[in-house]
């Protein structure tokens, strides 16, 4: 599968062990899991892999397994960006190495608070720096910097920019779609926008909730294929607790609880962030009816 085909793609958790190494030994499993619950791309090491938490020699490693691991069933993006444009190029550069590698995602710099003309220039020397195709990430509620419509429809228009996970709302994604080339993938990357996204041309999600809601994603994509607006409703409205619980403690906690739970032992996210409480463990669950 081409990642233009890919409508549901999950923002994959780094899982650890219990002594907060990079559990390489579960990782096939977590990927067999999620691809048979209709992930059709795969995220690593972006914000819910726990990146500003993993080395560079970590992130080369987790890019190289998961290739060898996905043997090219599905796309892999892999997470180069961060807020040091130096440094992203030269990662972007070492990640285009690795063959079997779709594309390289590539947040907003946070902190900063570049200008619009900051974030064009950031973004354009990444995408120069190697053949390696670029998709931008838009999302302000935790970068602080929001890239303006204007800006993302700027970059569409270098040859190595491919899309972008729109985090800014409905408005942003629609006004996206509507004037980028007709090639350029538009992804929402809010979960509550899942449905909508792909009902007005988007080509679908970036999900964290796939990782435990992903029948429910692939249901409402193939209720909208056949053109029945109804069912995809009605599964997309009891699909929204579940995303909230996914999201009612800081990301990825929730989903790693999820996970831990149903056995795939993918451990507690990295300090700063902290496992779920007990109690809060419970409530995810009883959310999700498991």
């Amino acid at each position: 599968m081409e990642l233009k085909d890919a409508t549901i793609l999950t923002a994959m958790i780094t899982p650890f062990d219990e002594n907060g190494a990079v559990n390489f030994e579960v990782l096939p499993d977590l990927i067999e899991y999620l691809l048979e619950h209709h992930t059709e791309g795969l995220i690593v090491s972006g914000t819910t892999g726990e990146s500003p938490t993993l080395s560079e020699e970590e992130k080369l490693k987790l890019f190289k397994e998961t290739v060898k691991i996905v043997d090219g069933r599905v796309p892999i993006v892999c997470g180069v960006g961060s807020n040091n444009t130096a440094e992203s190029v030269a990662f972007a550069k070492k990640v285009a190495e690795i063959e079997g590698v779709a594309a390289g995602l590539c947040v907003v710099p946070y902190y900063n608070k570049p200008s619009q003309e900051g974030l064009y220039q950031h973004f354009k020397a990444i995408a120069e720096a190697s053949s390696l195709p670029v998709m931008l990430y838009n999302v302000p509620g935790r970068t602080v910097a929001n890239m303006e419509v204007a800006t993302t429809l700027r970059l569409a228009e270098l040859p190595n920019v491919i899309g972008v996970k729109e985090c800014h709302g409905l408005d942003a994604i629609s006004e996206i779609i509507e004037q980028a080339p007709a090639d350029f993938l538009v992804y929402s990357g809010e979960d509550g926008m899942a449905m909508a996204a792909r009902s007005i041309g988007g080509n679908g999600i970036i999900s964290v909730a796939s990782h435990v809601a992903g029948d429910d994603l692939y249901e409402i994509y193939q209720a909208l294929e056949a053109g029945d607006l109804e069912k995809a409703g009605r599964i997309h409205r009891q699909f929204v607790p579940k995303y909230k619980a996914v999201f009612s403690v800081p990301s990825p906690a929730p989903v790693k609880a999820v996970l831990n739970h149903l056995g795939l032992n993918v451990g507690a996210p990295r300090l700063p962030l902290v496992a779920c409480t007990p109690e809060e463990t419970q409530r995810i669950l009883n959310e999700l009816n498991l």
